[in-house]
């Protein structure tokens, strides 16, 4: 059976602001920074295993390192 190395983020591990947290920031929506996007790569991913499942609104999905190192990904 392999490992699976699970891989979590919340909303901690994103700055939301340049400046420390208070509370003005927290009450001021237009100061909240949202990345655009997030890179992995993908030995991160597939350090211990060929597959990882990834959870999306409520789905179970599963992406899968091929032997030609491609990537698929199912439902």
């Amino acid at each position: 059976m392999n490992k699976q190395r699970l891989l979590s983020f919340s909303t901690s591990d994103i700055a939301l602001s340049e400046k420390p947290d208070t509370a003005s920031t927290l009450q001021s929506p237009e100061r909240v920074k949202v990345p655009t996007q997030l890179r992995l790569h993908s030995t991160e991913l597939f350090s211990t295993t060929r597959e990882v499942i990834i959870e999306h609104a409520g789905e179970e999905y599963r992406l899968r390192l091929t032997r030609q190192s491609k990537l698929i990904l199912t439902k």
